[in-house]
């Protein structure tokens, strides 16, 4: 298995990451300067070059008004849907 930040499951929880900050018409730069980290850390995590760690994406989630629990829900099923398909 690849590491995950480089796996489809990792794919879907950033995008839902970034999908969720965009719908809120928030910059990378608006968002970093409320989470108190540079713009690049961010921009580094939503183009799969950094990993997010998991307080770091619950912080992210409340400033963008995001409920960490579905992107969680969102990695879970991903993840379980790999793994039904692996045991086929």
């Amino acid at each position: 298995m690849k590491t995950s930040v480089y796996s489809s499951h990792y794919d879907k929880l950033r995008l839902w990451l970034k999908a969720r900050r965009e719908e809120q018409s928030l910059s990378l730069r608006e968002v970093s300067e409320r989470w108190g980290r540079h713009h690049s850390i961010l921009g580094k995590i939503e183009q799969a070059r950094r990993k997010i760690e998991l307080v770091e994406f619950i912080e992210l989630c409340e400033i963008i008004g995001a409920d960490p629990h579905d992107g969680l829900s969102l990695l879970i099923t991903s993840m379980n849907e790999e793994s039904s398909v692996h045991k086929l």
